[in-house]
């Protein structure tokens, strides 16, 4: 059993696959699919989404590089949102800096009240950081001082200084198929040193194929080749990573019911 628990099946990559995609996911041990929606203005198409396929969830959001193309979501807009019994998480949300696309300034700002609404609903904070470790690790503390919230670094891919902030408030790393990467020793070894009751697993479908499928559409069914790399980097059965990280999952998104298992 295996969890996907970052993608984007509503993404164009997907608009005439999606069906064969789900299934194939389904076929390959995949039980739960989270779909992420980075514009709140899209929301109902994501809810959609979830509606009509019972292993898919989904998250709403507003991405860093989508701050400035539609106006701030708010607290309150966002615990409506949760409202919906698939609706499980909060995001994706936090800071970019490398495309310098939007200020920080308004980044921030969207990304407090992020924080706020995890924190009043309960449900996890699904975190995009990129060229941002400093300001991200901040602004997470700062956010954790007002009052706890669950959390997960979506597509870990940062520094170790982030990492060990991350998991020193409780939260997740997710690894995707960067990990598997040759040029990647380095985050292997970030997550080797980091407790195993905290690794979550994902594709961030349709982007970061895992190897061998490097190059191609990534999709949900791929999560399994970073789940073998995974289990590598703990020196543990691909079987055995797969039962954790996924009991992981649904100890952060407790929201999203256990699938049920074939005798």
């Amino acid at each position: 059993m295996l969890v996907d628990s970052h993608c984007h099946l509503d993404f164009p990559d997907f608009e005439e696959t999606r069906d064969d995609v789900v299934a194939r996911a389904v076929a390959n041990g995949v039980t739960r699919m989270v779909t992420i929606c980075t514009r709140p203005s899209q929301e109902p198409s994501i809810r959609a989404i979830a509606e009509k396929y019972e292993p898919v969830f989904y998250a709403a959001g507003a991405h860093p590089l989508n701050v400035g193309e539609e106006p701030l979501t708010t607290v309150d807009a966002l615990i409506q949102m949760t409202q919906h019994p698939k609706m499980v998480g909060i995001g994706e949300t936090g800071l970019d800096y490398h495309y310098d696309k939007w200020p920080p300034d308004l980044q921030k700002e969207s990304f407090r009240t992020h924080i706020d609404a995890a924190r009043e609903t309960g449900l996890p904070l699904i975190i995009h950081s990129r060229n941002a470790d400093s300001d991200m690790a901040a602004m997470l503390r700062e956010g954790y001082d007002n009052g706890a919230y669950p959390c997960v670094m979506h597509c870990f891919s940062s520094t170790r200084a982030l990492a060990e902030a991350a998991l020193e408030m409780g939260f997740y790393l997710s690894m995707s198929g960067v990990v598997t990467f040759k040029n990647a020793q380095e985050l292997r070894d970030i997550f080797k040193d980091a407790p195993l009751d905290k690794i979550l697993v994902e594709t961030d479908a349709p982007y970061l194929a895992p190897v061998p499928k490097r190059g191609k559409r990534n999709e949900p069914a791929y999560v399994a080749h970073t789940a073998a790399m995974g289990a590598e980097i703990f020196g543990m059965s691909t079987g055995d990573f797969a039962a954790k990280t996924t009991d992981n999952f649904h100890t952060l998104f407790s929201k999203v019911p256990r699938a049920e298992v074939a005798e």
